[in-house]
């Protein structure tokens, strides 16, 4: 059951808002093993379910029960940021995006394991425990926005929030085997939202398909006067542009990262490219200019900005951070002022070219992962035959849309090993409507999205599917 139609259930009546949320309790409670959740407000989500049955219907989401990582502001809500600092942390007030949740109806149920402070890419925190893969427990789910991944893929809530600096949706989407959308910087607001990078970080859906993520995107997306880096270009209606096909469309498959990729994955994003291809897209094989400097260049920016954010902690708390952690925040403290200067510069100078490359074509594509997720414990991967940091190796592949500020999507197209593979769509900025366009066309053909990994939930036995209702039961 996707969220909207869900929501629609529960607005005619055929289901309540506390049948939606209930439903969700069960399954968070019997998947306790991948621990996805830090806390679950259950006794506040029954009685906002409640009250949502007893008013009218107040917006797309209405009565669908929704999570959000744990840096996400919650009114009356610890945000621990998965940290020992921020343990017993409780918000004052909801994030912008929970607020715009919550207008459109929506239910927050919980808040999602993340690496600590967001800043890491496996969610194996040391204070809360890793989040674990539901496709194979002892595997990673990615990061930094794990829980949220391994909870949409175990179907424990229809839909998730994350965020993504430097790849931290896309990264659990393509390992959990969900649809990921980090939008254009400046989309969403980040206000209510522990930063790692100010200028780089955005909040971002995480869900089983483009159209949820459509849905769940038009209801959180737009200028916030409270966050002046949000932008006043106008939000499209996601969801009613769904159905545009990619006939015509001109895709740029960046065929150096496919040479770089596990051949496992490597052919599979292939039959993914092929599939897009008999939908009618062009497809041409393109150079990313400065593909390899973009990960640096990045760094330049997001080192010294999570070093700012975490100064007083710094100096205060610094053995109460995770090894890792610590390890990157001091050496965003130890660069040279100018390095941001210098990272602002070299970030135009990427963003010119590529915008020229953006020019010839409606979208890019490529692996969202050039590798499996390692297991728990490991923190090196194989790259073209080469072992290197697990870190290392996801830059190729996340860096380059990150420092364009541009929306890209992991979309779910096959497994290697049992695990899943993600298709990375790249846009225009702003040009959300056509990502999601696209991964909607691929999805309509495909049934990689709807599959579901050992022990979640199916639509044939819970409340979710259309033929069974619960109300008043």
């Amino acid at each position: 059951m996707n969220v909207a139609r869900l929501a629609a259930r529960i607005a005619s009546g055929e289901l309540s808002a506390r049948d939606a949320v209930e439903e969700s309790l069960r399954r968070i409670a019997q998947a306790d093993e991948l621990n996805a959740f830090i806390s679950v407000r259950a006794e506040q989500a029954l009685e906002e379910a409640d009250a949502l049955d007893r008013a009218e219907r107040r917006g797309p989401l209405h009565g669908v029960p929704v999570a959000v990582k744990d840096v996400i502001d919650v009114a009356g809500e610890r945000t621990t940021a998965a940290s020992r600092i921020l343990a017993e942390h409780v918000a004052e007030r909801d994030a912008a995006c929970v607020a715009a949740l919550r207008a459109a109806g929506a239910v927050v149920i919980g808040k999602l394991n993340t690496h600590e402070f967001a800043f890491g890419a496996m969610t194996t925190s040391p204070h809360f425990g890793p989040a674990r893969n539901p496709w194979d427990t002892s595997r990673i789910c990615g990061g930094s926005s794990g829980g949220s991944g391994a909870a949409a893929a175990a179907r424990l809530v229809p839909a998730t929030l994350g965020t993504d600096t430097a790849g931290s949706v896309r990264i659990p989407a393509c390992y959990c085997g969900v649809t990921g959308l980090r939008p254009s910087t400046g989309r969403v607001s980040n206000r209510g939202v522990v930063p790692v990078s100010f200028t780089l970080d955005t909040v971002g859906p995480i869900a089983p398909s483009a159209e949820d993520c459509a849905v769940v995107l038009e209801a959180i997306a737009g200028h916030d006067p409270g966050d002046p880096l949000t932008s006043p270009a106008p939000v499209s209606r996601y969801r009613d542009e769904l159905d545009g096909g990619v006939d015509g469309l001109r895709i740029g498959l960046v065929r150096e990262l496919l040479r770089r990729a596990d051949p496992r994955i490597a052919g599979v994003i292939e039959g993914a490219i092929e599939e897009l291809a008999r939908l009618g897209a062009e497809v041409v094989d393109v150079e990313v200019p400065l593909l390899d400097e973009a990960a640096t260049i990045l760094q330049l920016t997001m080192l010294p900005e999570a070093a700012e954010a975490h100064l007083p902690w710094l100096r205060t708390r610094l053995a109460d951070y995770g090894a890792d952690v610590r390890v990157r925040l001091l050496a965003g403290l130890l660069l040279p002022a100018t390095s941001t200067v210098t990272g602002r510069r070299a970030q135009r100078w990427f963003c010119d070219r590529l915008d020229g490359l953006l020019a010839t074509v409606d979208l890019l594509a490529a692996p969202a992962m050039l590798v499996p997720p390692p297991r728990i414990g490991e923190d090196t991967v194989e790259v073209g035959g080469e072992r290197v940091l697990y870190r290392l190796g996801l830059m190729p592949t996340n860096s380059p849309w990150t420092l364009a500020g541009l929306p890209v999507a992991s979309v779910p197209c096959g497994f290697a090993g049992g695990i899943p593979i993600g298709l990375a769509l790249a846009g225009r900025r702003f040009a959300e409507d056509t990502v999601l366009r696209a991964a909607h066309a691929f999805q309509q053909v495909t049934d990689w999205h709807e599959r579901r990994p050992p022990g979640a939930t199916h639509a044939t036995d819970d409340v979710y599917n259309p033929a069974i209702s619960r109300k008043g039961a």
